[in-house]
């Protein structure tokens, strides 16, 4: 697999490599557009609703669930409904597992539907996702950066644009010692969609 190149750069040297392994054109160009064309106009996109204070306010994203059978996910104290795998998705989680070795058993689609859709600061740290969790994400669509920042300091940031059709794997202690975010953004952005592939605990 290949390694971060984007590790260089002085001001980031304090970022732990071996918590990221990204891959540039894991679908070729392709391959991404055909898939993101189809999940645009296929897949069940909903709104869901979060507290934000005393406010309940729309989810800045659409999300979909996929998972190994109907059934319905209790993460982080929400209650999400699954979708059972199309042939594209799960075509697309058993490449990642023979290219990665890791397994997974459902994925949580993100459409990004231009740049004022994001998702704020977060670890991805809940029960259902056992400890150190792996998790695989698959970019389609317009470049976003996706940054960490360091929990006990948010001076120590790291930024890396996630281009279409690539491959970035999460693990260890980055969801421990590590938060991440796509931010929102004043420009002119086309959709995008994420895909996070991962392994979810009965409990």
């Amino acid at each position: 697999m290949s390694q971060l190149s984007l590790f260089n750069s002085d001001d980031f040297y304090q970022f732990p490599e071996e918590l990221l392994e990204y891959t540039n054109h894991f679908l070729s160009e392709k391959e991404a557009s055909k898939l993101q064309e189809k999940l645009l106009n296929e897949t069940p996109w909903k709104q869901n609703t979060q507290k934000m204070y005393d406010k309940t306010v729309l989810t800045p994203r659409l999300t979909a669930w996929y998972g190994n059978e109907s059934k319905t996910y209790h993460l982080g104290g929400g209650v999400f409904s699954v979708n059972q795998w199309s042939p594209e998705l799960l075509n697309l989680k058993l490449k990642i597992e023979k290219y990665s070795g890791y397994t997974f058993n459902s994925v949580l689609l993100n459409l990004y539907r231009d740049g004022n859709d994001s998702v704020a600061w977060h670890r991805d740290k809940e029960s259902e996702l056992g400890n150190r969790p792996v998790i695989a994400s698959v970019s389609l669509g317009e470049e976003r950066n996706f940054d960490f920042r360091k929990v006990d300091d948010h001076h120590k940031k790291y930024s890396l644009p996630l281009q279409h059709g690539s491959l970035l794997i999460m693990k260890g202690d980055l969801q421990i010692n590590w938060e991440h975010r796509i931010a929102k953004s004043s420009q002119v952005i086309k959709p995008r969609i994420n895909m996070t592939f991962r392994m979810i605990h009965e409990l």
